[in-house]
């Protein structure tokens, strides 16, 4: 099954939502495409106090227009209250409306993150159109055993804000978790500043042989790239490592 990932890097405006919301409604004119991918936060910016910051209710909204003014699917993380509860939720949008979420996993307790937010305790992999996504937020991507092949995916989406000085990082572990799960891994990151902290970009898409498809650097930009899963099945099926893979059960 092919589908068409578009990748979205942009300069994140500090905790203005309705500001990021227009330039990102401005960049998505005319793209066609059955996924667009945004970064972690993507209306705010990183926070770690998340009260003044939490949706209410318009950032899903402008998603689920978008995804059907687009008729595509729309994936991100944005900063929700439920009971009392803030969490880093991923958003998987579908154009009927339908949403299904993943919450951050695991928060970054050297920010701080862990002070101030829930985390998720399920694993999350979204069928659209013929196409398994297993959803991911930043920090998850550095453990392994969280986002293990299972048969269940046949693309992990990662929505980040993966500061500058550790690009090497997030470059070398978004092919490792490719090639590892011999998987597609579509990684968005952001660029410019915020208070405290610097972004470079480095969103890519990279293959289940660990190749970077997609590079977007340092620039604010979209990327479009056609995806095969059937290319992944067919070689999984010549060269199926997972078979021979330990056993293990998350608690």
């Amino acid at each position: 099954m092919r589908q068409r990932i578009a990748i979205v890097q942009r300069d994140i405006v500090w905790q203005d939502v309705d500001a990021n919301l227009r330039a990102l409604e401005s960049m998505l004119l005319g793209v066609e495409a059955d996924v667009v991918v945004l970064s972690e936060m993507f209306q705010t910016g990183f926070v770690t106090e998340p009260k003044s910051v939490a949706d209410d209710g318009r950032t899903l909204g402008w998603m689920q227009r978008m995804a059907q003014c687009r008729d595509c699917a729309i994936v991100g993380s944005v900063v929700v209250e439920e009971a009392g509860c803030y969490y880093n939720r991923m958003y998987f949008v579908k154009p009927t409306g339908e949403v299904e979420c993943y919450d951050k996993h695991h928060l970054f307790s050297v920010g701080g993150e862990d002070r101030h937010f829930t985390a998720g305790s399920r694993r999350v992999v979204v069928e659209w159109r013929g196409v398994r996504y297993m959803l991911e937020v930043c920090y998850d991507l550095r453990f392994p055993v969280w986002s293990r092949q299972r048969g269940d995916y046949d693309v992990i989406i990662y929505s980040a804000l993966w500061p500058k000085p550790r690009r090497a990082v997030w470059r070398t572990l978004l092919q490792a978790r490719a090639i590892e799960n011999q998987a597609w891994v579509v990684g968005v990151n952001r660029v410019g500043s915020e208070p405290e902290l610097e972004y470079v970009g480095d969103s890519m898409v990279v293959d289940h042989l660990g190749r970077i498809v997609v590079d977007a650097e340092d620039r604010e930009c979209i990327e479009i790239v056609e995806l095969d899963s059937e290319d992944i099945e067919r070689f999984r099926a010549r060269f199926n490592v997972n078979r021979d893979a330990d056993n293990f059960e998350l608690i």
